[in-house]
């Protein structure tokens, strides 16, 4: 099933930052807090799920064309990656649950 960023927001994902890229397509789903291992793991689409929250988790989701970052457990993300995701319209979302329940929820909407 094809889903975009937008259809997480009426599935407990809350919009942070980049609502210009809310039209992206969401192919998978990659969650990891190492920005290197990002770079060359995660695949273009994938939605990715950090606890990382500074500017440069928006220059790896730029250089590895992520769908979004989802930020877990209602994490805050640092003002400086806010404008820069607002910038260059990279999604932003936060979810109160963990981790692994944000991935299985992706999982579910992706049936």
């Amino acid at each position: 099933m094809e889903i975009r960023v937008k259809d997480l927001l009426s599935e407990g994902f809350s919009l942070i930052a980049g609502e210009k890229g809310l039209e992206r397509e969401i192919k998978g789903v990659y969650i990891c807090d190492l920005l290197s291992w990002v770079m060359f793991h995660a695949k273009p689409n994938d939605a990715w799920i950090t606890i990382q929250s500074h500017i440069n988790v928006i220059a790896v989701a730029l250089l590895s064309e992520i769908s979004c970052v989802i930020l877990p457990e209602n994490l805050k993300l640092d003002e400086d990656a806010r404008k820069k995701a607002d910038e260059e319209g990279v999604p932003v979302l936060s979810f109160m649950g963990t981790s692994y329940e944000a991935a299985v929820k992706l999982y579910e909407m992706m049936k």
